[in-house]
Formats: C-alpha cells, sequence, structure tokens
C-alpha cells in the first residue's frame, strides 16, 4: 500500500494460540466466538504480525514477532505455527538484508511483540544491528520491574542487550519521532504501550498493537482481559476511536489472521469497522 511518501506491507511471523476468554475479557464466549473460533482447548488463532514501512530514506519496522528461544512444551503451550527465523524469511524472501532496516519501533515489551528484536549470534544482540530502537520510557521503566500480573510476558533477554548495545531510545510521550510517524502512549494494555501513526497527506495508516489487536475488539467494551487497567483501555479507545472516524484512519491489526486493516464508522450508538481491506 502506498500512502504519501510511505509504502506499506505486513510481514508475518506465523501464528501462536492464545486462550478466548484472555483475549476478551468479559465477554461471553458465544459472542466472541462468531467473530474467531475456539479448538479444544479454548485458544483462538492468533496473527503475528509486523509492519514494514519504507519512505524518506527510512525503512521501519514496527514490532518484531516472537522469536525463536521457545523450548518444545513452551511452542506446544502456544501453539506455534511458525518456522524457525520466520520474520527473517520474510525479509529475506523481500530481498531485504537486516542491516538494512534504519528504524524499530516497539509498540511494548511483551514478548509476541518483542521476542525477535534481538537474536543469539556469540551473545545476545540487536537483531537488526543499524536500527534505531524506538520505546517509551514509561514502558522501558515498567517492564524492568512488572507486577506478579503481568510478569510473564516479559523476558528480560527479548530487550535488555538493547539498552547494552546502545541502540535503544526511549521516548516520553506523544512524539514525532521520524517526519510523519509520530507516537503516542496508551497505558490500559500496559505502562508506555505506544502506537505508531504514519501521517501523510494521503490520509493516516495505525498500527493497532495490542490496542486494537483484532476487527472484533473495535466495539467498545470488548477488552482483553490481559489489560492491567480496562477502564484506561475503554477511554483511551473512545477517544482514538472518535478520532479515526472523523478523519478517516487506516487501522492495521496485528493479531487478525483474516483481516488487514479497515476504517471506522460510528453508527447506530457503536463503533464499527467499514471498508475491511488487505494492505
Amino acid at each position: 500500500m502506498q500512502l504519501g511518501d510511505w509504502t506499506f506491507r505486513l510481514l508475518d511471523d506465523g501464528q501462536i494460540r492464545f486462550d478466548g476468554g484472555a483475549m476478551f475479557g468479559i465477554v461471553p464466549k458465544p459472542l466472541w466466538e462468531k467473530q474467531i473460533g475456539a479448538d479444544d482447548r479454548n485458544r483462538i488463532p492468533i496473527g503475528l504480525r509486523c509492519l514494514l514501512a519504507e519512505g524518506g530514506g527510512r525503512r521501519v519496522l514496527v514490532d518484531t514477532g516472537v522469536g525463536d528461544r521457545w523450548d518444545a512444551k513452551q511452542r506446544a503451550i502456544y501453539g506455534m505455527d511458525r518456522r524457525a527465523g520466520e520474520l527473517l524469511n520474510q525479509l529475506d524472501e523481500a530481498g531485504l538484508a537486516r542491516g538494512s532496516i534504519t528504524d524499530v519501533v516497539l509498540t511494548h515489551l511483551h514478548f509476541d511483540h518483542a521476542g525477535g528484536a534481538c537474536l543469539d549470534a556469540d551473545g545476545l544482540v540487536p537483531t537488526f544491528p543499524e536500527a534505531t530502537y524506538w520505546l517509551q520510557k514509561q514502558q522501558w521503566e515498567w517492564a524492568q520491574h512488572p507486577s506478579d500480573r503481568d510478569r510473564a510476558s516479559f523476558r528480560a533477554e527479548d530487550f535488555a542487550p538493547l539498552e547494552e548495545s546502545g541502540r535503544l531510545e526511549l521516548v516520553d510521550g506523544a512524539t514525532e519521532i521520524l517526519p510523519g510517524l509520530r507516537v503516542g502512549p496508551v497505558s490500559g494494555h500496559t505502562p508506555g504501550q505506544q502506537v505508531p501513526e504514519f501521517h501523510t497527506d494521503d490520509g493516516t495508516l495505525v498500527f493497532m498493537a495490542d490496542f486494537i489487536p483484532t476487527v472484533a475488539h473495535i466495539h467498545l467494551p470488548w477488552i482483553a482481559g490481559f489489560d492491567l487497567n480496562p477502564l484506561l483501555t475503554l477511554s483511551e479507545k473512545r477517544e482514538f476511536l472518535s478520532r479515526a472516524a472523523a478523519d478517516d484512519y487506516i487501522l492495521v491489526f496485528q493479531h487478525e489472521t483474516v483481516h488487514d486493516a479497515c476504517r471506522v464508522e460510528f453508527s447506530d450508538g457503536r463503533f464499527r469497522s467499514r471498508e475491511v481491506f488487505a494492505i
């Protein structure tokens, strides 16, 4: 997809499976399973999409998938369906070297978003050796001392080498990190998750990460049980979706397995997807 000076494509790091109830919180299963079917262990498929954006002499990767540091038991628990080195294979198949990535925007540091940020090469090193890694300061500080409730979502080996390498750039609040690329914190899911917005003369594209992980989560009360502060998520979603509907944003979904993106509208008292399409 081309918007203004930016070209966008989705890269696929495979799929994993999460508990359906955890992904939809208080929403009853008879409602959410109409949108996404569960297996015999109540798990639903979760896409592991990363966004590649090229423009203005920059090659930006948003999130890095789950990476390869998983044993057989862990892979079975999460029902992992992916090749080893899946994301890097995708880049290689597109003719892109790791060293050509200039910037990596990490929405947050949960293992399914930052697991591929570093790789094992005579010790853990940044996967993208020439890139600046952008992250909210609040998320970095939280990940050093997470709560007992979300501790399992963070694995220090995924991100500790970034600081040691000098490649980590911490952002404090809403900021334009590159011309046309703005990041803003949304903290209902985890403190300091950031949502990247690409603003162009032809419109705005937003990568939703765990803020709105699938098309089904556009409905305001459909909030994952993983969110530490669901009432804050609710408020953040209402504000963002109002803006997205008014300004005709393109929303790109990280955890979808069917739909890439959509625009949204407000009708009959609720926000709805409109014009679902591939990018």
